[in-house]
């Protein structure tokens, strides 16, 4: 998609945007889906009072902010590795955002004391719609990367996360313990009949301590998808479950970070965070179906940015 010209007069603002796809994993390759719906759109510049879209003639989807601004779009691949989305994600957060070395000469710079005002990730699932995830999760993370390497192993007292007052006991060694006491040594309790068994608790532990397990974005998804759908883009659903793999991994890294950096007196400056499933290209969607769909998002993201600056001014 070619970057639309941004010579609209008068005075402008600026949204930055920043949007992740995935590296390569299994069966897409050599290019994730999401890599390649997203890809389109790096360094592209799209004036939120541009291309209103249009249904039978009527307009169903426009920026109304009464200032003239600019949404400037940078993507970002991730590698499908849980160990790159903490060395990644937490510095996309800062202020100004760190890159990594190899990318960060392509992309537009920030000013010294801004962040993103939008981060939008985007990962694969399975075929179908397009879910627009509400939610990340803490902790439950027992798949192994695109290396072979799992989540870390969160060894501190979890939250209330998977507590259940039962009072059978389990062993761990020789030593029975309540379930309880056995879920404070940093382990979950997995059933099979009368039986249980334990694995370690993997997910966010050192330094999200402070953080609940489920955090949700600020964006109303619901309207969103709403909106969305009567704009032409019907293949698509709200989600509360990011799946307990890389992509929620990802969200909720990014959600803890956005509050993390985020001044609560100063919504108007915090970045917004979403994510989003596509599914393999064909299945049903085209990549520039889902390219489209991306456009629309920041579209709307920085619609509702742009009046939430204005109420402030």
């Amino acid at each position: 998609m070619p970057a639309l010209s941004t010579n609209s007069g008068g005075e402008e603002g600026v949204f930055n945007v920043l949007l992740t796809g995935f590296g390569p994993f299994q069966n897409h390759k050599p290019e994730n889906p999401s890599w390649l719906a997203v890809k389109p759109l790096h360094n592209v510049v799209i004036p939120l009072d541009s291309d209103p879209v249009v249904i039978d003639g009527q307009v169903v989807m426009r920026a109304t902010s009464s200032k003239q601004w600019l949404v400037k779009i940078s993507a970002l691949q991730i590698p499908v590795e849980y160990e790159a989305v903490m060395d990644t994600v937490p510095k996309l957060h800062l202020r100004p955002p760190v890159l990594p070395d190899e990318v960060k000469d392509d992309f537009y710079p920030l000013p010294p004391d801004k962040g993103y005002d939008f981060i939008f990730h985007v990962g694969v699932a399975g075929r179908g719609p397009l879910r627009m995830e509400k939610l990340g999760h803490k902790l439950g993370y027992h798949m192994k990367d695109a290396v072979g390497r799992m989540a870390p192993i969160v060894k501190g007292p979890p939250s209330e996360f998977g507590r259940r007052e039962i009072e059978d006991t389990v062993s761990v060694g020789e030593q029975p313990l309540q379930v309880g006491e056995r879920l404070g040594l940093g382990f979950e309790m997995e059933s099979a009949g009368d039986s249980y068994s334990a694995r370690p608790n993997r997910g966010f532990g050192v330094g999200y301590e402070k953080f609940s397990d489920e955090i949700y974005t600020d964006i109303d998804v619901s309207r969103l998808v709403y909106d969305l759908r009567n704009s032409g883009i019907e293949q698509i659903y709200s989600s509360m479950d990011a799946g307990h793999y890389i992509c929620d991994f990802t969200y909720y890294c990014s959600l803890a970070e956005s509050k993390r950096n985020g001044k609560p007196y100063e919504k108007d400056r915090n970045t917004q965070v979403l994510f989003v499933h596509c599914p393999p290209v064909g299945q049903p969607l085209t990549t520039e179906d889902v390219t489209e769909a991306i456009r629309r998002i920041v579209f709307w993201v920085c619609s509702e940015l742009a009046e939430i600056h204005d109420l402030a001014a």
